[in-house]
């Protein structure tokens, strides 16, 4: 008989990254819906920290969460400054009986969804490019960033249907 040839596939790190990403973006729109203002911000960076961990992980980057967080703030601020504020607006609100909370939660979970995808690309492709936490540079990722959230708002409209 002849050799037969082993067909198991092997999931590179961006593959894997890709379905992280997702996950979180999950993870994240669903802390987005959490009524308490602030609170739900809070829960956010929890899981984009968790996420960046997570593809860290996959690309055997050695993982930093003092350095991850200041980059994904930065990256968050560099957002032209309606998103930003849509998502911070969208976190107070929540503090108005039944309207805002309504508006508020939605709204954030949206911005949380788009944002988390966003990070998770920008991490991806840097890690995917050979780099590194420490020479990670958030200003020369800012324009590849803002591309990204917009395509994670329309991801996240998305899974937000399908949920629906």
């Amino acid at each position: 008989m002849a050799d037969q040839m082993d067909t198991t596939v092997v999931e590179t790190p961006a593959d894997a990254s890709k379905k992280i990403v997702k996950n979180y973006m999950w993870w994240s729109m669903g802390a987005g819906l959490i009524p308490v203002p602030l609170v739900d911000m809070a829960a956010v960076t929890g899981v984009q920290m968790k996420m960046v961990a997570d593809i860290s992980k996959e690309y055997d980057v050695k993982f930093s969460e003092n350095r991850s967080r200041s980059i994904i703030i930065s990256l968050l601020g560099s957002l032209v400054p309606n998103a930003f504020a849509r998502g911070f607006v969208g976190s107070l609100l929540k503090a108005l009986p039944l309207v805002g909370t309504i508006a508020g939660t939605l709204s954030m979970s949206l911005f949380s969804g788009a944002a988390t995808y966003a990070i998770g690309q920008v991490f991806v492709q840097h890690f995917e490019l050979g780099g590194t936490l420490l020479d990670f540079d958030a200003d020369k990722m800012k324009a590849y960033f803002e591309e990204q959230f917009k395509e994670g708002t329309k991801k996240a409209e998305e899974l937000k249907k399908e949920k629906a």
